[in-house]
C-alpha cells in the first residue's frame, strides 16, 4: 500500500469536509436525533459509499485520457466555476 498517498487522501478529503453542508446535517441530526451513533453510521456509509463512486469514475476516467489531459481538463474546470462565483450576475433580484 502507498502510505503516502493513503495520508494525502485522508488529508485531502478531511479539509475539503471540514465545514461543508453534509457535515452541518450531520450536526443537526446529530443534535435532533435520540441515536446520535446511528446518524454517525449513517454519515459514514454515506461518505463512504460517495468516495467509492467517485474513486471509481476516477479509475474508469483515467483508463480513457491520460494524466496530463485530466489535470488539464480538472483545472479549466475549477477555473469556470471560480470566474462563475467571481462574474456579477446578469439578472436582477426581482427576476430571481
Amino acid at each position: 500500500m502507498d502510505w503516502q498517498l493513503l495520508g494525502l487522501s485522508f488529508i485531502t478529503v478531511f479539509l475539503a469536509e471540514i465545514g461543508d453542508k453534509s457535515q452541518l446535517a450531520a450536526i443537526a441530526l446529530g443534535g435532533s436525533q435520540k441515536s446520535p451513533r446511528a446518524v454517525f453510521f449513517g454519515s459514514v456509509a454515506a461518505l463512504l459509499l460517495a468516495s467509492l463512486i467517485g474513486v471509481l469514475a476516477g479509475e474508469g476516467v483515467a483508463q480513457l485520457f491520460p494524466p496530463r489531459i485530466l489535470k488539464a481538463i480538472a483545472a479549466v474546470g475549477f477555473a469556470l466555476m471560480a470566474l462563475r462565483l467571481l462574474w456579477p450576475s446578469t439578472t436582477s433580484p426581482e427576476e430571481q
